[in-house]
């Protein structure tokens, strides 16, 4: 797997990265915490996810409820916590293709790297869930080349995904991927391709001549699950938008129904940070010397 790129902007750290040879790994993240786990693991870049931000931020599924201030706020105060390139999903856009661009502006300023924007119609579903729908092809070009025009910073990157492999076949997905490349999308994103023979026919398509994007979902359709046979396949781009918190809901699950019925944590000590290593893991000493420069001196 790839590693962090030597370069301090974060945008032209991910072009930098996706003109490398590897995967790209990139963690979902949804707040100042899960992003600060994920720069400390080594992780070249991170994915700021909006079924994560659903289901940490307003406890609901994912299913186009968190509304772009939500979304923007929250990649605004990752920024400010760590200096990885994100990936930011930024759903529909948030609306028609003049939306899309103050969405682009807003969320350029908050500190995204990239900006994935997807084709599905309002109201918005996971990729991996039955039921979606999408807008016309014309509709989503016109939001691609919306973003891309909005941008203050050309090295802002701007992802296009496609749902339409769910909904009017393979075929049609492919097509519709072309059109977005076309319009000047960076990267490509075909959701949820069911087979490994599918995956291939979208790298025989496109591998040459984009970064390939692909979802790692614990539970969902993908016929894959590991960054080595994505590279095989000619992929670029590895998210795993819900790992974290897939670990944390089990986790806590089961933490939870023990100190209810046992009235204490103690099982878990081991498993557990206490208040030392928390603290030192955020950095506390960090804070207490350069606090330290600006308080007076005791008399």
């Amino acid at each position: 797997m790839q590693e962090t790129a030597p370069c301090n902007n974060h945008r032209k750290q991910l072009r930098h990265l996706l003109q490398q040879p590897g995967v790209i790994q990139a963690p979902g993240i949804y707040d100042g915490l899960s992003a600060l786990l994920v720069e400390q693991a080594g992780f070249p870049a991170a994915f700021v996810s909006g079924a994560c931000l659903s289901f940490a931020r307003l406890g609901r599924p994912d299913m186009g409820l968190v509304c772009a201030r939500e979304a923007c706020d929250t990649v605004f105060s990752i920024r400010d916590r760590i200096e990885l390139p994100i990936i930011v999903d930024i759903d529909t856009g948030f609306g028609n293709a003049l939306n899309v661009q103050r969405t682009v502006r807003e969320f350029e300023r908050a500190g995204a790297s990239a900006l994935q924007i997807e084709d599905q119609q309002a109201p918005k579903r996971c990729g991996h869930l039955a039921g979606k729908s999408v807008v016309a092809t014309s509709e989503m070009v016109g939001k691609v080349k919306a973003a891309l025009d909005a941008r203050r910073d050309e090295n802002t990157l701007i992802f296009a995904r496609t749902d339409a492999l769910g909904v009017l076949g393979l075929e049609a997905a492919m097509d519709r991927a072309e059109a977005y490349l076309e319009a000047g999308a960076n990267a490509l994103f075909i959701e949820a391709p069911p087979t490994v023979e599918a995956m291939q026919l979208i790298a025989g398509r496109f591998a040459a001549r984009a970064p390939l994007i692909h979802n790692l979902v614990e539970g969902g359709n993908s016929p894959v699950d590991d960054c080595d046979s994505l590279q095989a396949l000619g992929y670029r781009v590895a998210l795993h938008p819900a790992a974290l918190i897939n670990l944390f809901t089990r986790q806590s699950q089961t933490m939870l129904a023990q100190l209810r019925e046992q009235g204490t944590t103690r099982a878990w000590h081991s498993q557990m940070c206490d208040l030392h290593e928390v603290s030192a893991t955020l950095g506390l000493q960090d804070l207490l010397q350069a606090g330290s420069q600006y308080g007076a001196e005791p008399d």
